[in-house]
């Protein structure tokens, strides 16, 4: 299978963001790691089943993007919870039809500090796009 990852979307949650969510959420599974390397049908966080709580810091591309929002749909309605860190981006159809109606958004105050490869981000001071906390919660059965 072809790497799906451009080198500009391999960029990593600072750990104060994740542990952040983390303490409200509890993580147990991240379906997009940093640094996979190349993807398979073994790691593909797109094709496999994900945990009962899970942290999403998807690529930034907007097809993988987007793969990732609808994947997080469907495991809300596993009975999943999926905490998704996006780029704010409200124009969009995928905000409008499938995140305002389906999930609650919170909008991260600042910009986030990303990681480049596990490294401070020196690049850019910042993220270049305000963040949004993007919640499915999953649907009790």
């Amino acid at each position: 299978m072809k790497n799906r990852l451009v080198e500009h979307d391999n960029w990593a949650t600072p750990k104060e963001v994740y542990d952040k969510l983390d303490a409200e959420f509890h993580f147990d599974f991240d379906p997009c790691p940093l640094n996979l390397g190349e993807i398979t049908l073994e790691n593909d966080g797109l094709l496999k089943d994900w945990g009962k709580s899970n942290f999403v810091n998807p690529p930034y591309s907007r097809k993988l993007k987007e793969g990732f929002i609808k994947k997080a749909l469907q495991e809300r309605e596993r009975g999943n919870t999926s905490v998704l860190l996006l780029p704010v981006s409200t124009s969009t159809k995928i905000f409008h039809e499938i995140i305002l109606p389906n999930a609650e958004i919170r909008f991260w105050r600042g910009r986030i500090n990303f990681l480049a490869n596990g490294i401070q981000n020196d690049k850019y001071k910042a993220g270049q796009m305000d963040s949004m906390i993007v919640i499915f919660r999953g649907k009790k059965a």
